[in-house]
């Protein structure tokens, strides 16, 4: 997500540092020999690179002390996840308490910035906001030298071992060539996921090079330093895609009981007719613009009338549960509240923010949790608390619960 000049500045140097302390630490851990058939793999491509316009010294420049693929990117491509995320916990670790509050302070902080990429774009700050939240906990993970990878080692890794990302490996890294002959980030700065989505607002090199913004104007679009840039490149994307500037992605809806519905779009006039109505009982604003009806959670969870934003979210990633995830925060952002008429359905009794912190504090004290004091739920969490739910006999579903929180004080 999108950031501006003040980091630039005050945060330049300490980014710098860390991006050649990583570079450095990539570098000592590769053993003195490379790999053979890596080195080949290279050497051939630089002619499909020739072809695509780049340079031979750009190419050497990118390449410069690459000897062997990441094994981090392989595992990272190879890994399946331990536990299913639930929808209640996709959604509570990613709109709650402290990501809205940090996105109404990020929207006081870049309060002038928002106004005119708004304005620029059309595209409504909060969702920008959201995204930049959703994306990289509004740049935090920038810093986080265990994430970020060289993004040209990362993605010749891909499309070198990986064969089922190899093509898109291949489209990628090109594209990450192209952004460093541009000029636009220097190749220490150029660093991303270990699938090589870059910047505060995770864009892989092909988005970044068609939807790019120079909003700061100082002569490069740079989505790593530049809150500005991040944002209105956000921005670019969305309003590229189609997205209507003023309207909502969506709304909370109350379904009348018993009854059965279509599948597909009709007008929000119709859905009224049929007894949808929007959970805050305000009316529909223009009923005649077209909605899908969505359950994520099944009947007994909340549903949602979703609109053609909505679809536009889905641009940015192809999953209902990302859309329903920017949608809900940027309007926690704009109102300051979430909440849901009827929640995420869930097997236990939920606890708050600081109830989660609480939890893992308490783990940790027994030994059981080595992780940040967050309230994220993530595996280690999960493994912690399953682990102390056998040590006091309790079902072991590693379900972050007021009861299991009671069972630790």
């Amino acid at each position: 997500m999108p950031l501006g000049k003040t980091i630039r500045r005050v945060g330049s140097m300490r980014l710098v540092g860390a991006f050649a302390l990583a570079l450095a630490s990539v570098s000592a851990s590769l053993p003195a020999r490379a790999d053979a058939g890596f080195q080949n793999w290279i050497a051939s491509f630089r002619s499909v690179a020739a072809d695509n316009g780049i340079k031979g010294s750009t190419y050497d420049r990118a390449f410069a002390g690459v000897t062997k693929p990441d094994p981090v990117v392989l595992e990272k491509a190879r890994f399946q996840p331990e536990f299913k995320d639930e929808n209640w916990n996709y959604f509570d670790n990613r709109v709650n308490d402290a990501s809205i509050a940090e996105g109404r302070a990020m929207a006081r902080k870049w309060a002038d910035t928002l106004a005119r990429i708004e304005k620029a774009k059309g595209v409504d700050a909060q969702v920008l906001l959201a995204i930049w939240s959703m994306e990289s906990n509004y740049g935090r993970i920038l810093e986080n030298m265990e994430v970020m990878r060289p993004v040209v080692r990362s993605l010749a890794t891909l499309a070198y071992a990986d064969k089922k990302r190899a093509k898109f490996a291949r489209t990628q890294l090109i594209a990450a060539l192209k952004i460093l002959q541009s000029g636009d980030i220097t190749l220490d700065h150029l660093m991303g996921s270990w699938a090589g989505a870059m910047g505060h607002t995770q864009f892989i090199p092909t988005s970044f090079l068609a939807y790019r913004s120079d909003f700061d104007g100082n002569g490069h679009a740079d989505i790593w330093e530049s809150v500005p840039d991040a944002l209105a490149t956000a921005a670019n994307l969305l309003r590229e895609n189609g997205w209507r500037s003023g309207h909502a992605w969506g709304y909370e809806v109350i379904l009348p009981e018993g009854r059965k519905f279509p599948n597909g779009k009709r007008s929000l006039a119709d859905w009224a007719e049929m007894g949808v109505k929007r959970a805050d009982g305000k009316p529909f604003p223009r009923p005649g613009d077209s909605a899908d009806l969505k359950v994520p959670d099944g009947r007994g969870g909340p549903a949602f009338l979703v609109l053609n934003n909505f679809q536009v979210l889905k641009r940015y990633n192809n999953a209902d549960k990302y859309a329903f995830a920017v949608g809900l925060l940027a309007d926690a952002i704009a109102s300051g509240r979430y909440e849901l008429v009827n929640d995420w359905k869930r097997p236990f009794t939920k606890l708050s923010w600081d109830q989660k912190i609480e939890l893992q504090q308490r783990l940790a004290q027994k030994g059981l949790y080595e992780g940040e004091f967050d309230g994220k739920i993530g595996s280690g969490s999960r493994k912690a608390i399953m682990a102390w739910q056998a040590m006091a006999g309790l079902p072991q579903d590693g379900h972050p619960s007021m009861e299991v929180l009671n069972s630790l004080k």
